[in-house]
């Protein structure tokens, strides 16, 4: 499935609907170049799930976590870590198997230790199309 999106606050609501539709163990694999949106669109997801407090970047703990009105909200950002076996240390099969909402962003580091029935978010740009143009390609399993 395909979804264009045309500004930051369309990629926000986007976001925002799925984080609504979100049940307790699914697994969300966010990529996409840097700068491409996937802050905003994790900002309107935890939105979503009804966290209320600032969501960002978990780029130096590797995992933030959230308590939405719905569920437990786990926030991922694995661009540096050196390998999957590192996410064993923090415990990411209690995450991943829990019973919250799993958000990972970079997860094609970690391919290998993702459960299969992921729901993978592709997020690009196309210039050609304006510069808040977003394509967001979503495939169970798969565009890591």
């Amino acid at each position: 499935m395909i979804v264009e999106t045309f500004s930051a606050d369309e990629t926000y609501e986007y976001g925002r609907k799925m984080g609504a539709e979100a049940q307790p163990g699914d697994v969300y694999c966010l990529t996409g170049d840097l700068g491409v949106g996937k802050t905003v669109f994790t900002q309107g997801f935890a939105a979503g799930l009804g966290v209320r407090e600032p969501v960002s970047s978990p780029t130096f703990t590797i995992v933030q976590e959230y308590e939405g009105e719905k569920m437990p909200f786990y926030h991922f950002d694995v661009y540096r870590i050196g390998d999957a076996e590192e996410m064993e240390e923090i415990g990411f099969e209690d995450y991943v198997y829990g019973q919250g909402v799993c958000l990972i962003e970079w997860a094609n580091l970690i391919r290998e230790i993702l459960p299969e029935d992921f729901m993978g978010i592709l997020i690009e740009k196309d210039m050609e199309k304006g510069f808040d143009y977003r394509r967001i390609t979503l495939e169970r399993g798969g565009v890591l």
